[in-house]
């Protein structure tokens, strides 16, 4: 566990503590004092995907961090010496299909020194933690064509669908 002056605070939102291939890693969700430590993330994960959000940056963090009762949420992942190496955001919406709610993962990314040790695997076992406990029919995301490495770990964690996005 950290040692640092937020180890207390960090105790008390522990969701789960989980031994990835290479390390004991806490699974958690977010709070204010990762605001630094998610920005850099942030970052890591607008480059990977070649966009710039980062003039939503402050709206995005406010709304995580929000008391809400459908999201959006986030969830990190801390290394052994307290060190956010990962992140997952998702929320919860109703759907006309089922009477069920779904879940949305909305973003999900791992430090790249970090990736290959089961961290993306261990955050989106934790989201479907959430659904379940929340009650949910499915939960689902997308991901870029290009992103072979993650699209790897989800075929195995989930089935890809015959879904086509279109947007406007």
């Amino acid at each position: 566990m950290p040692t640092s002056e937020n180890s207390h605070n960090r105790r008390n939102y522990l969701e789960n503590e989980i031994h990835t291939e290479e390390d004991k890693v806490l699974i958690r969700s977010a709070v204010q004092n990762d605001r630094k430590s998610w920005d850099a993330l942030w970052e890591g994960y607008q480059d990977y995907y070649e966009v710039d959000l980062s003039g939503t940056a402050d709206n995005t963090w406010q709304r995580l961090m929000a008391e809400q009762s459908v999201g959006p949420f986030c969830l990190v992942c801390e290394d052994d010496v307290g060190d956010l190496v990962g992140f997952v955001t998702y929320l919860f919406h109703d759907h006309t299909w089922h009477p069920e709610p779904r879940c949305y993962l909305v973003d999900l990314y791992t430090a790249p020194e970090k990736r290959g040790a089961g961290i993306g695997r261990a955050l989106i076992e934790a989201v479907y933690e959430k659904a379940d406990i929340k009650g949910c029919s499915q939960v689902y995301w997308l991901t870029q064509d290009f992103n072979e490495a993650g699209r790897r770990l989800y075929d195995k964690v989930a089935k890809l669908t015959p879904f086509i996005k279109y947007q406007r």
